[in-house]
């Protein structure tokens, strides 16, 4: 106990804690000492009681794949009798009708198309910043690697011809868990983890902002979780460039993976509140309502998280797992005060706005 005392202390003074004091901290800390430990580090970072959210939608493009990832119930493989591309005209509508709903973004994926040339993007991003100028967060760092490999370009060329074509900022998706041992299992023809991590370091480079990712509770033990935190810490040291960590439970339903079971919310809230104290380099967390539901997210704001996520106009990926809650601003609103703070509006980079 001694020793779990020190880790504590040393984490309430404000210093970093290594690898084998994490693993200490999630195998063995009590469920409310964690809790308050990371509750304590986030009132150190944000001492208002304040938490923000984003008004955005998710659109996918396109749902046709050639990834195949085990954990995917979304995808279709080419040539499927519902596979889809949307025209830009419908991207257009979705855009319109989120920007009615005081929306601020859009986040933007889809699929590794293989009929689809980078150009194709490149219009897209050129269309909707002409027709319906709104930020554009959009894509994954698998996506940029796969069209730098069909197009026979570097990762940095992908990303400053996206970049000039109007994207703002690159989501964290296709992270899963940054082990290749793992990687390799659940979604073997998606990018390693080492050029997961480099896209990110180049989108930095090269002055965009972006978010990262972890989706847990699939063939992963609890030390590459851990591993998986300790590399985006690294890469966070050197570039700054990630504005919040997004952690949310595999959903099983209607997947290749369906012998494994759903994690608890308790399980949950532990890999929470240890992604606060490992990345005390990331700024913001954001709780996962739209895997946990919104009574443990609101249970969630204690555990680390500062951050209330989206409001998901649109989401097809989880759902298509089986998962599906809803939430209004209103509802968010009304959940974040009855967890005792106080709503906020936001851009992708963390600017408040008046909510409207």
């Amino acid at each position: 106990m001694d020793k779990m005392k020190t880790i504590f202390e040393k984490i309430l003074e404000g210093e970093r804690i290594g690898f084998d004091e994490a693993e200490l901290l999630y195998a063995e800390a009590g469920f409310h000492d964690l809790g308050r430990l990371a509750h304590a580090v986030r009132l150190r970072k944000h001492p208002e009681p304040m938490v923000t959210y984003v008004v955005d939608r998710n659109i996918n493009y396109s749902n046709v794949c050639v990834c195949c990832c085990k954990f995917c119930a979304f995808y279709r493989e080419p040539g499927a009798a519902d596979g889809y591309v949307l025209s830009f005209e419908e991207i257009g509508r979705k855009i319109d009708e989120t920007l009615a709903l005081g929306g601020t973004q859009i986040l933007m994926q889809g699929g590794h198309h293989p009929d689809l040339p980078l150009s194709w993007y490149e219009e897209m991003l050129r269309y909707i910043k002409a027709e319906h100028p709104v930020h554009i967060h959009a894509f994954s760092p698998p996506e940029v690697v796969f069209w730098g490999e069909k197009e026979n370009i570097s990762v940095a060329e992908v990303i400053r011809r996206l970049r000039e074509a109007g994207l703002d900022s690159i989501p964290g998706g296709g992270a899963e868990i940054l082990v290749d041992e793992v990687r390799s299992r659940v979604a073997p023809n998606k990018c390693p983890s080492e050029q997961w991590l480099g896209v990110m370091e180049e989108a930095h480079a090269q002055g965009l902002r972006t978010t990262a990712t972890m989706m847990f509770g699939h063939l992963e033990t609890p030390a590459q979780r851990l591993e998986h935190l300790f590399r985006v810490r690294e890469v966070q040291d050197r570039t700054g460039g990630f504005t919040a960590f997004i952690p949310w439970t595999f959903q099983p339903d209607n997947t290749a993976l369906p012998g494994c079971r759903k994690l608890t919310s308790v399980e949950y809230l532990r890999t929470l509140a240890v992604s606060r104290l490992v990345l005390d380099n990331v700024d913001n967390i954001q709780v996962s309502w739209v895997t946990m539901g919104p009574k443990i997210a609101q249970l969630a704001l204690y555990f680390g998280g500062n951050d209330f996520g989206s409001t998901m106009i649109e989401e097809n990926v989880v759902k298509a797992a089986g998962v599906a809650f809803r939430l209004s601003r209103e509802e968010i609103h009304r959940l974040v005060r009855g967890a005792g703070f106080t709503p906020r509006q936001r851009t992708m980079d963390y600017t408040m706005v008046e909510a409207r």
